[in-house]
């Protein structure tokens, strides 16, 4: 019997990740890559050993991340240096190689990203065949929907387990002492408070996840229209909204952004432009244009990588698009403040809180931990839900390793 989220897992089945005989039978052949590694890896290092067990260090030539990696085939080596991070999840999935914290192993490689350049990405054939499949799946109206069901339809009781009450699916800010649920309180407020709302304003917010912000912004006194392309989040969001009273200022909508035709006075977006991807970027940022009232205000909230790694990033694959999240892409930021600019918008007030998200994250899997234990996942395999705590890990290590970013900006309507 099919287990819950086996279509996540399936992407083996469509992605290069650097297998086969001919791989196997090479695989020795990769040992003196560990030497380029060494090379590379400027900040930090690897402790650990090679498949035969003697123990090597790689790097340290300056202070930085430390991570343990024990190597226990050279097929890890293959599949990351033909299939990029897409095959180091698979050789991690496999059993050949393994670490007491991979946290540190993404922190490492994202905090000597550039140096490593094209050593530790996909290549050749896998490259071309894993780009080729992310490209198929990219976000155009036909398919826009089927990639975020693929990765939100995973069942509003499989988010509840693991998130905190409010739902909310994104990065906290955190302060001392806080619980969750009042750190992603304060970020929403943080959001809102940049659009200087007024009681009967009218709220876009494209992307409305499940509800949390729609109804922060309608204690406020807006009229919110809600954007998702999920009906979980939806059936969640509109239960939530009428429990709360408010099912006269909120009007949540199974709509795509490209189709909005209303005038607002205010728009606000929380990390739902990386399911954008770059192609439509001009798209995205045209509905905001058209859609916004003269002098109107506009809160984002994105994650972005560093723009030094971005061509490289967008000319393959890599393990969240493959396996997590259908069609992603993280914003080059130079790029998308330039288009955000060539149509009217400013770009103003950027605040990065990239080591609030890491430790959000933390929290997130730590909450993930607790809930396998308890039984409260249902219908999830074991395979599932190391994918899941690995998606988690990776996450966290990249915005650790200050590779990734999340950031708020306003924009206003000149």
């Amino acid at each position: 019997m099919a287990t819950r989220g086996q279509h996540l897992l399936s992407a083996d089945k469509r992605f290069a990740t650097g297998g086969g005989f001919v791989a196997r039978v090479i695989a020795p052949l990769f040992a003196p890559l560990v030497n380029q590694l060494h090379d590379r890896i400027r900040l930090g290092g690897i402790e650990g050993s090679i498949p035969d067990g003697t123990p090597r260090r790689v790097g340290f030539h300056a202070p930085g991340p430390v991570a343990v990696v024990d190597l226990h085939s050279w097929m890890a080596r293959v599949r990351v240096a033909t299939s990029g991070s897409v095959g180091w999840y698979k050789a991690w999935e496999r059993g050949e190689w393994s670490s007491p914290d991979p946290v540190k192993i993404a922190e490492l490689f994202m905090a000597n990203a550039v140096s490593l350049g094209d050593a530790a990405r996909a290549k050749g054939p896998a490259r071309w065949v894993n780009a080729l499949v992310h490209r198929l799946r990219d976000n155009r109206p036909a398919q826009a929907r089927d990639n975020i069901a693929a990765h939100y339809d995973l069942g509003n009781d499989f988010y509840a387990a693991w998130l905190d009450p409010s739902m909310t699916y994104s990065a906290a800010r955190l302060a001392h002492g806080d619980t969750l649920e009042a750190a992603q309180a304060r970020k929403i407020d943080a959001l809102l408070d940049r659009l200087s709302l007024s009681p009967g304003d009218r709220l876009l917010e494209i992307g409305c996840g499940w509800g949390s912000l729609a109804i922060a912004a309608a204690k406020r006194g807006a009229r919110v229209t809600g954007l998702t392309l999920s009906t979980e989040q939806k059936a969640w969001a509109d239960q939530r909204i009428a429990e709360a009273g408010l099912a006269d200022r909120i009007d949540i909508r199974l709509q795509d952004y490209r189709a909005v035709a209303d005038h607002y006075d205010a728009i606000a977006s929380v990390e739902m432009v990386e399911a954008v991807g770059a192609r439509w970027w001009p798209a995205y940022l045209d509905t905001i244009a058209r859609s916004l009232r003269s002098g109107g205000r506009a809160a984002l909230q994105f994650i972005s990588i560093d723009h030094r790694l971005f061509d490289r990033y967008a000319d393959s694959a890599d393990f969240i698009q493959a396996y997590i999240f259908p069609g992603g892409m993280l914003l080059d930021e130079p790029r998308f403040e330039e288009l955000a600019r060539e149509r009217g918008l400013s770009w103003d007030d950027r605040d990065g809180f990239g080591t609030d998200y890491a430790e959000t994250l933390r929290l997130w899997r730590l909450r993930y931990d607790r809930a396998v234990v308890e039984g409260r996942l249902p219908g999830f395999d074991d395979r599932f839900h190391r994918l899941w705590r690995y998606y988690l890990m990776y996450c966290e290590g990249g915005f650790r390793g200050c590779g990734i970013d999340v950031a708020q900006v306003t924009m206003v309507k000149r």
